[in-house]
């Protein structure tokens, strides 16, 4: 009687019977709501005036360093891109006008200031040292610089324009880095 068959199909020897299917109750119970971080710092965007007198600071900072024969206004441009991500002790990853200003960018990601960041932060305002740059090479650089200084015009003024009228504060070049102005204390 070893090979006897059961009524279901099966053999009686070794079978185990498959579990029950479990009580509709047992369903898991929802997941723990996540633990509540504290809400980030309020970015107040800077005073405009401050604003003003900082990129006042560095645009003649740029200027002075443009009338150097030669490389002056690429060296202008030059700071202008990387003065926000600079990694010197005295301008603390801004540029000097911000720092005289206590102002600071910041970056919306929480990440320190990078150059990276920085000359896409800028660019919009390295278009006109670049152009005076060309202005001492004859008749192609005069064509040039003249047409570049006059894009650098009207970008400067859609820049102030999105100053004033973003509620951030922020520029064209600020959506760009998705950077924005803040004050600060040092």
């Amino acid at each position: 009687m070893t090979d006897d068959v059961l009524d279901n199909g099966h053999s009686g020897a070794g079978d185990v019977p498959p579990p029950p299917p479990p009580p509709e109750s047992a369903v898991p119970p929802p997941p723990a709501p996540p633990a509540m971080q504290p809400a980030p710092p309020a970015r107040v965007k800077a005073d405009l005036g401050k604003r003003f007198l900082a990129a006042l600071i560095d645009g003649l900072l740029a200027g002075v360093v443009g009338l150097i024969p030669f490389i002056g206004g690429l060296a202008g441009a030059a700071y202008m891109l990387v003065r926000d991500g600079m990694e010197l002790d005295f301008m603390d990853q801004r540029s000097i006008g911000k720092k005289v200003m206590k102002l600071r960018p910041i970056r919306l990601d929480g990440q320190p200031m990078d150059m990276g960041a920085s000359v896409k932060r800028n660019i919009p305002f390295a278009i006109g040292p670049v152009g005076a740059a060309l202005l001492v090479i004859p008749v192609i650089g005069w064509i040039t610089g003249l047409l570049l200084v006059a894009i650098s015009f009207i970008v400067v003024v859609i820049e102030i324009i999105l100053v004033l009228t973003d509620a951030d504060g922020r520029r064209m070049g600020d959506k760009l880095a998705e950077t924005m102005v803040v004050e600060v204390n040092d």
